[in-house]
């Protein structure tokens, strides 16, 4: 019904992505040192909430994940090995509030899930959205709203995605086993009941492969995070928002902190973010990677997630 494509990976040695929103890729600080990275000191309130029996994976050390897939979130610093980005930036805010050294972990996104749970990692910090269905595994402190965006070929006649009707017809690239994937299938599924022509989905694993399919005309619109989408557009001046909406479409989503369920960490991970939050260093770490727009006024322990699909 769908057609999906699976391309081999290019072998693009020495290549990681400089996408981060709103600003030019001399802008992004690439040294492994971070020496501008935002450093707070501990929060005694948020400290008292680790639970007695609380064992962290190395004892003074909060263990977390992150994904170096792309920046502003997560890519590899100029030495190819040392992740840095937001979501590096946002753990280091919690680890100093609770009074631990940080330990981040690379991984690949889908690794998260097991490694939290097996109880590898304390804590995973990878642009994860709180949805119904993964709070059966998971607490969750949010820190960020979930935006996603519709970018086309500068010169695509399309000017505006807002609605399930604007997809007919069209050729949309999108993740596979995202948030965003299953929206876009409802808004097809909706589609098809009004009669509305079919929309084609193309799935990429290899990110220079999208590019190529998306600007030789092999596909017409990509959809995806909106913070890596626009920095990649103002950089490569290839691609042009078309329409935002909430990464929880129709509902609101939310972006957290994956803890495992019961282990007692979230509410202190949840107070430490409130505390940055009120003095302005949450704000800071947001404004150095572009994310401003995407900024909570509350952090909040396991919020209403994305319904069940």
């Amino acid at each position: 019904m769908y057609r999906k494509s699976r391309l081999l990976r290019l072998a693009l040695a020495g290549l990681f992505s400089l996408v981060v929103s709103g600003a030019s890729a001399q802008d992004a600080d690439l040294n492994p040192d971070q020496n501008d990275r935002i450093r707070v000191e501990k929060v005694d309130a948020a400290i008292k909430l680790i639970p007695a029996d609380y064992k962290f994976v190395t004892p003074g050390k909060l263990t977390v994940a992150t994904n170096p897939g792309r920046l502003p979130f997560a890519a590899y610093a100029s030495d190819t090995k040392t992740a840095i980005g937001s979501e590096p930036d946002l753990a280091q805010l919690v680890a100093d509030s609770l009074g631990l050294q940080l330990e981040l972990v690379p991984i690949a996104w889908a690794d998260w899930p097991l490694g939290v749970t097996s109880g590898r990692f304390d804590a995973a910090v990878t642009n994860i959205t709180v949805t119904e269905e993964r709070k059966l595994k998971f607490d969750f402190s949010s820190y960020r709203n979930d935006l996603l965006g519709f970018y086309v070929p500068v010169a695509s006649k399309i000017t505006s995605i807002s609605k399930p009707e604007d997809v007919a017809g069209l050729r949309v690239i999108v993740a596979s086993g995202t948030n965003q994937e299953q929206i876009l299938l409802r808004w097809i599924e909706a589609n098809k009941a009004k009669g509305l022509a079919a929309t084609d989905v193309q799935y990429y694993d290899d990110e220079a492969v999208l590019d190529v399919a998306l600007q030789s005309g092999r596909a017409d619109a990509y959809l995806g995070p909106n913070a890596t989408s626009a920095y990649k557009s103002a950089k490569e001046k290839k691609t042009r928002l078309v329409g935002t909406f909430s990464g929880g479409w129709p509902q609101t989503a939310e972006i957290a902190v994956a803890t495992k369920k019961g282990a007692g960490l979230a509410d202190a991970v949840t107070a430490a973010v409130n505390e940055q939050i009120k003095n302005g260093n949450y704000a800071k770490v947001l404004a150095r990677w572009n994310l401003s727009a995407e900024a909570v006024t509350q952090s909040r322990t396991n919020p209403p997630g994305l319904p069940k699909s």
